[in-house]
């Protein structure tokens, strides 16, 4: 990776290729094309986690409750009612996963930094050693494997106490000043060591799912207002956050993005204009929502005309705030390189949405509808297809809307729902094989990715869905106090792409996936050998029915399904006794 050059020399080129390759995509034009066999130039394979979805320890060694500690302990707001308490219990185990990234050969690690864990209140008023102590654990553990740190800054575990409610979060402007105070913290803390940090994490859901839907933490239903609000603060925060870096701690290659997720919006029908408008539509409200003003410095100019309904609703101003021209230069160039998050597609339609007071909603401001084809698969989240194709046109656009920037892609993969464990993941082996494959055409197309973080290295905490999907190229066994990792099928093929650095013909690559399997098997018995054996200490607590259960469990149960369902059965028994 080459030094930066000076500031004003890049902003300058920065804006002539973003004037010269603005407005290029064509939208008619999707080549969907055979596989390709072939590998990548000098590139960087990785895996990633976030904080509060893996290091568990929510309240240990000074660390202060963050909104996702908050919303999660809320009942109703969490599938199951699960909480990231202790998830993963990375915390107390850097060097088990740092074993488990050394076997699959890993060049990068992405993980995020607590904000609440380092500042227990978020104020700068005390710093939490223990804290720190523990990232530089981490970090210098990797350096040490040869294993290079990304870091986040904020993966959305605000601290609670003071800037969620004294202040309101992301609807506060004083967050700006607050998350740059967290930054610079980090930066000097962990910078002579870290050298690629990301400010923000997916921040189109932190705006509309934690202040427009409420889904995710804080749950604030703020329609048609909050999102905007929110996101407005983030991108000036980012902006700050970026300047800092550049003028107090910038030296040889160390660089400053964000990671923006964006599903790709495809036309239903590709010769229909209106289908065309719909789709960009999609595409703009979601990842150029904040791509374009970080690139372009200002909000895309469909947003501002679509969100424009506000005046027809009576309200005199636009709900989307707006920039001043001081602030469109400030934050205008202020990435050094682009994360994107990719992990599924929609075919996109034009859509009138009525006008009036009651409407009042990000989505429909869109004007538009989603579909999904039903022959796409859907293994695991209810919203994530794949639809490998989508990937290569997401990148495309990005390069032709915003100057072919830098990119690495921070977050890609899929997951499964199912209440019996299953190591042979045949399903992630694809769903890898193939969109790895969109992202070498795109890099033949010319788009500029620089490197790849399979999204997860461990089954982690899901949000609002709690631990019932699992996106982990590793199975954790949340049951066990110890939370145990277990290689999945997926793991060996990966393994194999990196050592290959791609695909270098189709008998060998048929060959990865064949042995991978073949591998899993025995990873299961594991599993299941020490699932049962689990379930039995159990069922020996259980009495008065233990001998007949100890039986039933060794000679009856030849899978794991099977012996929940008898533990179920057993409980029930148990409970109905007592009652009688």
């Amino acid at each position: 990776m080459q030094p930066r050059c000076g500031v004003s020399v890049c902003h300058v080129l920065m804006l002539v290729l973003c004037l010269s390759a603005a407005e290029d995509f064509d939208w008619t034009k999707n080549n969907h094309g055979s596989f390709y066999y072939g590998t990548f130039p000098t590139f960087s394979w990785g895996a990633g986690g976030s904080a509060y979805q893996t290091e568990g320890a929510w309240d240990k060694d000074g660390k202060g409750l963050s909104i996702w500690d908050v919303f999660s302990h809320k009942k109703g707001k969490i599938q199951l009612n699960d909480t990231g308490d202790s998830s993963c219990e990375s915390y107390y185990k850097i060097k088990d996963d740092i074993s488990l990234m050394k076997e699959i050969r890993l060049n990068h690690y992405r993980f995020s930094i607590s904000w609440p864990r380092i500042i227990p209140t978020g104020v700068k008023d005390h710093v939490n050693g223990k804290g720190i102590q523990y990232y530089d654990e981490l970090i210098d553990h990797l350096l040490e494997n040869h294993i290079t740190p990304i870091v986040t800054l904020y993966h959305w575990d605000l601290p609670q106490q003071v800037l969620q409610e004294k202040y309101g979060g992301w609807q506060n402007i004083s967050m700006v000043n607050h998350f740059n105070d967290f930054a610079n913290l980090c930066f000097e803390k962990f910078g002579d060591r870290v050298k690629h940090w990301i400010t923000f994490n997916n921040p189109w859901s932190v705006a509309v799912e934690g202040y427009e839907t409420g889904e995710h933490a804080p749950g604030l239903k703020l329609r048609g207002t909050g999102a905007y609000r929110a996101a407005h603060h983030i991108i000036k925060a980012h902006a700050k956050v970026w300047h800092t870096y550049d003028t107090q701690w910038r030296g040889k290659q160390k660089l400053v993005g964000i990671s923006l997720s964006g599903d790709w919006g495809e036309p239903v029908d590709i010769s229909n204009q209106k289908d065309i408008e719909a789709a960009e539509r999609y595409v703009q409200f979601y990842l150029g929502w904040f791509a374009t003003p970080i690139f372009h410095g200002d909000y895309p100019q469909v947003m501002k005309d679509f969100v424009r309904k506000s005046v027809q609703q009576g309200l005199g101003t636009s709900r989307l705030p707006a920039f001043s021209s001081q602030e469109k230069s400030y934050i205008k160039g202020t990435c050094d390189f682009l994360g994107i998050g990719h992990f599924t597609t929609r075919y996109i339609t034009h859509r009138n949405d009525p006008t009036g007071r009651s409407s009042n909603s990000y989505f429909t401001d869109r004007d538009l509808a989603e579909l999904v084809d039903p022959r796409w698969p859907d293994p695991g989240s209810e919203w994530l297809y794949s639809v490998p194709w989508g990937f290569r046109r997401l990148l495309n656009f990005v390069k032709t809307q915003y100057g072919n920037p830098m990119i690495y892609v921070t977050e890609n993969g899929v997951s499964e729902k199912m209440m019996c464990t299953e190591l042979c993941d045949e399903w992630r082996i694809q769903y890898y094989k193939d969109y790895i494959n969109e992202m070498l055409k795109a890099i033949r197309d010319g788009v500029n990715v620089k490197g790849y973080t399979a999204w997860s290295l461990l089954d982690k905490f899901e949000w609002d869905e709690g631990y019932s999907e699992r996106f982990g190229l590793y199975y954790v066994d949340f049951r066990n106090k110890n939370k145990p990792r277990y290689p999945k099928a997926s793991v060996q093929f990966y393994k194999r792409i990196i050592s290959s650095n791609g695909f270098p013909n189709q008998r060998e690559v048929e060959n990865w996936r064949r042995k991978a399997v073949e591998m899993c098997s025995s990873s299961n018995q594991l599993l299941a050998a020490e699932q049962r054996s689990t379930a039995a200490n159990i069922l020996r607590l259980i009495h008065p029915l233990t001998s007949h259960m100890e039986m039933v469990t060794e000679i009856v149960v030849p899978t794991v399904c099977t012996l929940s369902i008898l533990i179920s059965a057993v409980l029930l028994m148990f409970l109905l006794r007592r009652r009688n």
